[in-house]
């Protein structure tokens, strides 16, 4: 069931690719191609000069292009005369500079309260066109089976990006070993807010890439890590020794989501991409990545966006 979801018949295949690869560049061609029925409305395959076609792809910035999910997308995308460049980035922070400055068309890494903090920040407009899942964020130790067991007095890394640090202190403070000045933003909180007379363990920021290799260091009890470094270094989601609850609506900033610039949040080209990253195939791949551990969303597009505003708002007003 899942093989047909991600495979087109084949004649459909090599009718759109001829039709998007001879194309003399007017488009009008691929208006012939014969679709399934359940596309996108205004979706017509590109030709080859046109977005998303053989001469000029779709160019989407992730965080760990070889996993399975990608790769199930290229497949079902191409299977519907749609070209895509998944490019890979390793750090974070990147992807929305270079999407805003046009290198990429999308990017999918992030989750709402990240996306806010950027807008906000760089006085952006970055909107999320479609979601893919909330995953929970982990405190892990190579030393420690259990938070009661972190000591008194020991240090506690968290990723430096003003949202997931927010976010993982909120997880910290859940688990006891911090707590948090009064007022302190829940999406916005940062290591300054911890009152650390009152908090059992010392919170240190440092790049959430290097989070994982942190483990290592003598001087780290345990570390936040985004689900985007477990995978890589060998540690499994299973090995948090606490988390936040995904299943909570508190959770509604935290939902990742596909990202485009504002004047081209209504393309129906891109929506027809984040179709296609809701097929049981592409779900089944992300969960496998996630080890299980990811809450697969599904939300319209004005939801999510309306998440977004109101998070800015929250960031406006601290």
């Amino acid at each position: 069931m899942l093989r047909s979801r991600l495979f087109a018949p084949v004649a459909l295949v090599a009718l759109a690719l001829a039709l998007t690869g001879c194309s003399s560049g007017s488009g009008t061609p691929a208006a012939a191609v014969t679709l399934p029925a359940d596309v996108v409305t205004g979706f017509t395959v590109p030709a080859a000069k046109d977005k998303g076609g053989s001469g000029n792809p779709v160019k989407i910035g992730v965080v760990g292009a070889s996993n399975q999910q990608f790769l199930v997308l290229k497949d079902a995308a191409l299977a519907e005369g749609i070209h895509l460049d998944i490019q890979d980035f390793t750090d974070y922070s990147q992807l929305n500079p270079a999407l805003t400055s046009n290198q990429l068309d999308l990017n999918q890494f992030q989750h709402i309260a990240y996306l806010a903090s950027y807008n906000v920040e760089k006085k952006q407009d970055l909107v999320p066109i479609g979601a893919t899942a909330i995953y929970p964020l982990g405190l892990y130790s190579s030393k420690y089976t259990a938070t009661g067991d972190i000591p008194a007095g020991a240090t506690v890394a968290v990723p430096d990006d003003q949202t997931n640090q927010a976010r993982g202190l909120q997880v910290l403070q859940s688990a006891g070993l911090i707590v948090l000045k009064a007022g302190t933003p829940s999406l916005f909180g940062q290591v300054a807010d911890v009152d650390t007379a009152a908090s059992k363990v010392k919170v240190t920021a440092i790049q959430a890439d290097q989070t994982p290799r942190s483990l290592d260091d003598p001087n780290i009890a345990a570390a936040i890590i985004n689900n985007d470094y477990i995978a890589d270094t060998g540690i499994s989601p299973a090995d948090a020794i606490t988390q936040d609850d995904a299943g909570s609506p508190a959770a509604a900033p935290f939902i990742n989501v596909w990202v485009a610039r504002n004047a081209d949040k209504d393309l129906p080209l891109y929506a027809e991409i984040v179709r296609l990253a809701h097929s049981d195939a592409w779900n089944q791949a992300l969960l496998d990545n996630s080890k299980g551990t990811g809450v697969l969303v599904d939300k319209a597009p004005a939801a999510l966006q309306q998440v977004l505003a109101d998070a800015e708002e929250q960031l406006r007003t601290t």
